[in-house]
């Protein structure tokens, strides 16, 4: 009746390995280190870099503990945040001689002091919070005067479509800053633009004035326009932010707008800075232009002779110079897809472009009267252009086309990510950086573990006076419950704030309660006459419905927590809902399972050690007692 098969017995012991080797990482703390990721799309980190880095420390006198290689970064552990500071003075030097354009991120970092055996089976420990254990903080400045230009550049290229599309004809069309000039012949050309630009162009305003034998009309911006533009521009930073948190996986994060164009992001128990750093820091934009192909901007490209007027200079990754001209064709704002792949004719690696409808549009009138002539695709990253390509349009280009060229597949992966995660409205720098410690001090870090910690000493010496032996069975239960909970979160990779852990004690006295119920079942199977045997077996049976609906309801709530919560609140669910499914393994299965193995091998069990029970009849009979 009360005896688990071997199979239920494997599964609790099986469970309990993985919750300790999971929680195990835990124990160990963490140590200083240095890690070094690349700053630039171009530059790749590899075992050429682990070399230079463990020449650097060696010609420095430092000693490494351990450096490691995870195919992205270098991570070099030291015993002492003396020996971390000085490793990153001297590789920094090492690796990024110019300070004003490095090609790597030294950053420094915390990194578990596991053992390598426990972190080759995934096993790390979990995060604290910014709360808890502190964070990165970032303080991003918003480049506006880039936004109204880049608005001013996106609005030339439309006047200059829709009055194409009119049969107005122009003398030329230039942006100068953030106003667009546009010269006529005569007045009535010019009357027949400006009604154009009124009807169609609601964010601009016009000028007119002679020049020459000719006539300018100057559109700027309209002051509530450039409000709108700078608003929208701080909105999209704020979801591009967003969308690359995530390819970082952070719990957490903290975005908030700081005044009118900064933007204060905080990433709550984060390991990998380095890595935080570069993804925030990258401002990856595509252009594509037309490559100027006259005889001065040849000469400019070989260095004999000056850029025409109305291009520009870039270089390719070969070191080529490009001259390309100023007018944007397409830029990032109509990507809307970004997918790596091979090229079917010459298996190069490439990248899969999909544009919108209007960049469709554009890409179809500006290949059909450019065939034959080249087309460069630049990237810019932090205010340095690249020209990636820059092949000769072969055809009619549509809404789908692609990059390729001296590319690798590592390459493609990582253009393709950083352009679908989304181009920035305008430009960031960040112009703070700093690691933060606990906000609310070591003092409430704790107090908020003594808390749990107090909170289980008490439940568990309570359950043992007033329960006895199933009390103890019902402490051992709860010591499973929260090595299963600290687990679950250390394999999730969850982020544990303060919130968290009054959530953690919560999920104590709420699995407490499930053996409580099942204690008093079994003494009330007693007090109605039931042998021991058949008061367990019952009590076990018939609380298992009540765990389940109490359980199942307060889920419910932490799931709303879950879904509709954010910051703090999220925090609390997350920990809630898992303690929840966590007490219901340890408080039913393996609380019965302890039980089964003391009273079950008794065939003529005569008592159980569960407390006093009091009779409900002083005439009935009970062959249960007090031991």
């Amino acid at each position: 009746m009360n005896r688990y098969p071997a199979w239920k017995y494997a599964i609790i012991v099986v469970a309990l390995l993985i919750a300790a080797l999971y929680t195990l990482p835990n124990f160990f703390g963490e140590a200083p280190a240095v890690q070094v990721s690349s700053s630039k799309s171009t530059v790749k980190v590899d075992s050429t870099t682990v070399t230079r880095i463990e020449q650097t420390l060696k010609e420095a006198g430092l000693v490494a503990e351990l450096i490691t290689f995870d195919g992205n970064s270098v991570k070099a552990r030291f015993g002492d945040t003396e020996t971390q500071l000085k490793a990153k003075d001297a590789v920094q030097k090492a690796l990024s001689p110019d300070p004003a354009d490095p090609a790597y991120v030294v950053a420094l970092n915390l990194l578990s002091r596991s053992p390598a055996w426990l972190s080759s089976l995934n096993a790390a420990p979990m995060y604290l919070g910014l709360d808890l254990r502190g964070g990165v903080h970032f303080m991003l400045q918003v480049d506006m005067q880039a936004a109204l230009t880049k608005k001013a550049e996106s609005l030339a290229g439309d006047i200059r479509l829709s009055l194409r599309e009119k049969n107005i004809r122009h003398s030329g069309i230039n942006r100068s800053g953030q106003a667009i000039e546009i010269k006529f012949r005569d007045s009535q050309t010019l009357d027949a633009a400006k009604a154009l630009v009124q009807d169609q162009f609601a964010d601009l305003q016009t000028v007119d004035a002679p020049d020459g034998i000719e006539y300018r009309m100057t559109a700027t911006i309209k002051p509530e326009a450039a409000r709108r533009v700078q608003e929208q521009a701080l909105k999209q930073n704020m979801v591009t932010l967003h969308n690359r948190i995530n390819e970082l996986g952070v719990a957490e994060p903290v975005i908030q707008q700081q005044g009118i164009d900064r933007i204060v992001v905080q990433l709550p128990g984060v390991q990998d800075t380095a890595k935080a750093k570069d993804i925030l820091g990258r401002t990856a934009t595509l252009e594509m232009r037309l490559v100027d192909d006259s005889a001065e901007a040849r000469a400019a490209a070989n260095n004999t002779g000056a850029v025409p007027f109305g291009a520009e200079r870039y270089l390719e990754r070969n070191g080529q110079a490009v001259i390309v001209k100023k007018q944007v064709i397409l830029t990032g704002d109509s990507l809307t897809d970004a997918q790596p792949g091979f090229d079917s004719q010459n298996q190069q690696p490439k990248v899969d472009l999909t544009v919108d409808a209007k960049g469709g549009r554009i890409m179809r009138d500006t290949s059909r009267e450019n065939i034959k002539k080249r087309m460069a695709i630049l990237l810019f990253e932090k205010g340095k252009g690249e020209v990636l390509t820059a092949p000769v349009i072969q055809s009619e280009l549509g809404n789908r086309f692609q990059i390729s060229g001296s590319m690798s597949v590592s390459e493609a992966n990582d253009l393709a990510l950083l352009l679908r995660a989304g181009s920035l409205a305008a430009p960031m720098e960040i112009i703070e950086e700093r690691t933060i410690g606990p906000s609310l001090g070591a003092d409430n870090i704790a107090k908020g573990f003594r808390s749990v910690a107090w909170g289980f000493v008490v439940i568990v010496a309570f359950m043992a006076v007033y329960y006895m032996l199933f009390g103890l069975f019902s402490g051992v239960a709860l010591a499973v419950n929260l090595l299963l909970l600290v687990a679950v979160l250390s394999m999730l990779q969850a982020t544990l704030t303060l919130p968290g852990m009054a959530a953690m004690a919560l999920a104590l006295g709420m699995a407490i309660d499930s053996n409580v119920l099942i204690n008093e079942r079994v003494r009330e199977e007693l007090r109605n006459g039931a042998s021991p045997q058949a008061a367990i077996h019952t009590g076990y049976e018939r609380a298992w419905a009540t765990i389940l609906d109490s359980n199942i309801t307060t889920l419910i709530a932490g799931v709303a927590l879950l879904a509709f919560g954010s910051g703090p609140v999220r925090g609390f669910a997350v920990v809630h809902c898992i303690g929840i499914l966590t007490s219901m393994f340890s408080a039913v299965l393996f609380s019965r399972g302890l039980v089964n193995f003391w009273y079950g091998r008794q065939k003529k069990l005569k008592s159980v050690s569960i407390g006093t029970v009091w009779r409900a009849e002083p005439d009935s009979k009970s062959i249960a007692s007090t031991n």
